[in-house]
């Protein structure tokens, strides 16, 4: 009697683990199918709602795995430019000992785009103004629709923007993980003569003239005048490479944002960016980021012809007139950022 009890309990512990077994893989076969079919409603619903984003195929997925043909060749491209950034990262880390972990400090010329999950690191003298008027018209639910209806001074007003420097480390790690993450770069001299120009031959920058200029003609114009040093006014370009190379200026802290290196500004050797745009194709790879997005058909990047912008022709003039040591000590500070976004060494140097 006793063994026939043991028997019939041992049967009825079988006889529940078949039928959890059995209900574990209706589950199964319920969440497999569940899959197959999630993508298409998801691309149902990014056709027939374009502003109702959230469970539709994100920028990040479709870079990486493009659903349109037109897509394709540009991914190519960009990962030819990533592998670049990824290849000059390598070879930097080998021959440097600096070893350094990004604080929140780091992240705040990234700006997020919650609604479309994206990350933008601006970069001063590479449209960054437009690209920030883009992002406003992006994350402003419809307050904006023409990013050139926007004054440019409003683009630049911390406020209207959130970067990632605003979040917990948690939900910053999340949003490097899953949101597309770009920036677009320039040739490194053309971006700071375009600089040096913008800030130092105009005098509507007075402000930058007081806070830079006076210390660079006190530090290193012999004889200055009165008015020069309380002005800062007419800063040359062989007194604003001589600042830029001084070890001084390096002991003073981090360069101004203006004139600082794409690495130092976005740190593409600690973040892996998944798009990065060039100015000399500023319109092809801006609306390629906003196609990606889904915004495309409505939203278009600004452009527009300007007589004044910063050529390889006149960068050159302005680095003739500098000596051949400090082409070679202003080459160095910029090297990497040459090597990274493979540009070239300029043709004008004389670095023997």
């Amino acid at each position: 009697m006793k063994q026939t009890l043991l028997e019939l309990m041992r049967m009825s512990r079988i006889c529940r683990m078949v039928l959890a077994t059995c209900l574990g893989s209706f589950i199964l076969v319920i969440f497999y199918f569940q899959s197959m079919f999630q993508p298409v409603m998801r691309r149902n619903t990014l056709t027939s709602d374009m502003c109702c984003r959230k469970g539709s195929r994100n920028a990040l997925q479709e870079l990486y795995s493009p659903t349109q043909l037109e897509f394709s060749s540009s991914a190519i491209l960009h990962q030819v430019r990533r592998d670049q950034v990824a290849e000059s990262c390598r070879a930097h880390s080998a021959s440097s000992r600096k070893r350094r972990v990004l604080t929140p400090g780091d992240l705040k010329h990234l700006v997020v785009d919650e609604e479309h999950e994206l990350i933008y690191c601006y970069v001063p003298k590479v449209a960054c103004t437009n690209w920030k008027r883009v992002m406003m018209v992006l994350t402003g639910r419809g307050k904006y629709s023409d990013p050139m209806e926007i004054p440019s001074n409003e683009a630049h007003v911390p406020s209207n923007l959130k970067y990632l420097n605003q979040y917990s480390i948690a939900e910053i790690n999340h949003r490097l993980k899953s949101y597309l993450k770009f920036l677009f770069v320039r040739e490194p001299f053309e971006r700071l003569v375009s600089a040096y120009r913008n800030k130092f031959t105009l005098k509507y920058n007075s402000s930058f003239h007081r806070r830079f200029g006076t210390k660079i003609v006190r530090r290193y114009r012999k004889n200055a005048t009165q008015e020069a040093l309380l002005n800062g006014a007419d800063v040359k370009f062989q007194e604003f490479a001589e600042y830029l190379v001084d070890p001084a200026t390096q002991r003073d802290g981090p360069l101004n944002e203006h004139w600082q290196t794409v690495y130092q500004l976005c740190h593409p050797c600690h973040i892996h960016y998944d798009l990065v745009g060039k100015y000399e194709t500023l319109e092809e790879d801006a609306n390629y980021v906003l196609r990606l997005t889904g915004v495309g058909e409505s939203l278009r990047f600004p452009t527009y012809a300007k007589s004044t912008r910063t050529t390889d022709t006149m960068t050159a003039q302005f680095f003739n007139n500098i000596s051949s040591q400090q082409q070679a000590q202003v080459y160095q500070l910029y090297k990497l950022d040459f090597l990274m976004f493979n540009y070239s060494m300029p043709s004008y140097l004389r670095l023997d």
